[in-house]
């Protein structure tokens, strides 16, 4: 089994790095090409601005070989907050295209309470179940994960979406479409319950 962490430089990969470690598997931090054309599993991290990070992609020379990998070789991977993010049409953070995997955009949290209603969402907050997926195993059908975000995903296709919360307004907080997982979530900062979600993308 290899397990590719991308690192495009946009923050938390040694926190997945650790968890990786912790559930016993081998793994490899890499931004190069044939590592993940030849990954088993591959995971995109990321904390950060939107458009910083596409630059990035695109100065590593990436994106073709995550297209290559994901739409093509079919290749499960498993995008992590800005990660899941990237997977969209495009974002207003930036103004940026994204990768475009998912029919979405990314758009700023806007809440009828400010005080109430702190941006960016940080902390924990209840995930809810709105389909079945391999990824539920040992998980219940309202878990809590750790958030921090100020944009979250406008998701078109109700299909795709996996998880849902609610700050404020409701928000898509997971999708999921054949071999592509992504998560607004932190599953490496969320303790027994990130730990299984992690368990169950590798084994799944």
């Amino acid at each position: 089994m290899k397990i590719v962490i991308v690192d495009y430089g946009m923050g938390n990969i040694h926190s997945v790095a650790r968890k990786m470690k912790l559930l016993g598997y081998t793994y490899c931090i890499s931004a190069h090409a044939e590592d993940i054309l030849s990954a088993d599993r591959i995971i995109l991290p990321g904390v950060g601005h939107f458009g910083k990070a596409m630059n990035n992609l695109k100065e590593l020379q990436l994106i073709e070989s995550l297209n290559e990998a994901v739409l093509v070789k079919k290749i499960p991977i498993l995008g992590i907050c800005l990660g899941m993010q990237l997977m969209a049409r495009s974002s207003e953070e930036g103004e940026s295209i994204g990768l475009g995997w998912f029919d979405a955009e990314v758009v700023p949290f806007t809440v009828s309470d400010t005080f109430k209603f702190k941006v960016p969402h940080t902390g924990w907050n209840t995930a809810i179940k709105q389909k079945e997926s391999s990824i539920h195993v040992g998980l219940s059908d309202e878990e809590s994960f750790y958030f921090v975000h100020a944009y979250h995903f406008q998701c078109a296709e109700k299909s795709d979406i996996l998880h849902t919360t609610i700050y404020d307004n409701e928000f898509t907080s997971a999708v999921e479409k054949e071999n592509i997982l992504g998560v607004q979530y932190h599953p490496e900062k969320s303790h027994e319950s990130g730990l299984a979600l992690l368990r169950n993308f590798i084994s799944g």
